[in-house]
């Protein structure tokens, strides 16, 4: 009997992604290779991320499916587990210095960063974490050169939801909870947050708005279909409480 083929939803870019099985089948990309041996990386450091199988017969590549309950994409998170998911990030950034890199890597960086050290998910948000045995990040295609500044400053603001209409003293209060109670920022980065985080917000908007003009999709219609107001929402607010930000960011 064959096995049951689940189309899963809630990725914006990933093409059609099936669950067969404890197993989740993605289009192959230039970028899996490399993506792959990450990941493997990873778990060979002790964290808890989809194992990489490689690729079926169809041309598809095979991750492990990982059971669980996604996080909520319209509330934020209690600071408790933010706390977790800052420890998490923290380890995921840390076990990442000691990846081998090759000259034949091949990487999907949509918003790249000058001075890349480090190999990061570049998509640490609500939308990719699943809550079951373990917190886990899932859906790596993104992965590539970034700093542990960018990504930490988009993860911090979708995990804090530094988002318009939200009360700006409960917002910090996430904040803290993830970078500093969680993560464990020194504080050199913690200084530097709060502007990267205002970049990071507008470098979003900026890149649905460019794949708008130049109909370059799914970004494109992603930018008409409220994710470009919503980006543009959340970079006044981030940049209008940047003082604010530091306060909470101070140990």
């Amino acid at each position: 009997m064959p096995e049951i083929q689940e189309p899963l939803v809630g990725g914006n870019a990933s093409g059609e992604v099936l669950r067969i099985g404890m197993t989740v089948r993605k289009p192959w990309l230039e970028s899996t290779p490399s993506v792959q041996r990450f990941m493997a990386h990873l778990r060979e450091q002790g964290l808890t991320v989809p194992q990489p199988l490689g690729k079926d017969a169809q041309g598809r590549q095979v991750t492990e499916f990982v059971p669980g309950t996604p996080a909520p994409h319209d509330r934020p998170l209690p600071l408790e587990v933010l706390e977790e998911v800052g420890r998490l990030i923290r380890r995921i950034h840390d076990a990442a210095e000691s990846v081998d890199r090759s000259p034949d890597d091949a990487w999907s960086t949509l918003i790249p960063v000058p001075h890349a050290n480090l190999i990061c998910h570049n998509d640490l948000a609500p939308w990719n974490l699943v809550a079951g045995e373990h917190l886990a990040f899932i859906d790596w295609d993104g992965a590539g050169p970034s700093t542990r500044l960018w990504d930490l400053a988009y993860a911090a603001q979708s995990f804090a939801f530094l988002v318009a209409d939200e009360d700006p003293g409960r917002a910090a209060a996430r904040l803290r909870a993830l970078v500093l109670d969680g993560y464990r920022a020194a504080a050199d980065l913690r200084a530097q947050l709060p502007g990267a985080m205002a970049a990071r917000t507008q470098a979003m908007h900026g890149f649905l708005r460019e794949s708008h003009r130049g109909d370059v999709q799914p970004w494109g219609r992603m930018f008409e279909d409220g994710h470009g107001q919503h980006w543009a929402r959340a970079t006044r607010f981030v940049k209008e409480h940047e003082t604010l930000w530091a306060q909470a960011l101070r140990a």
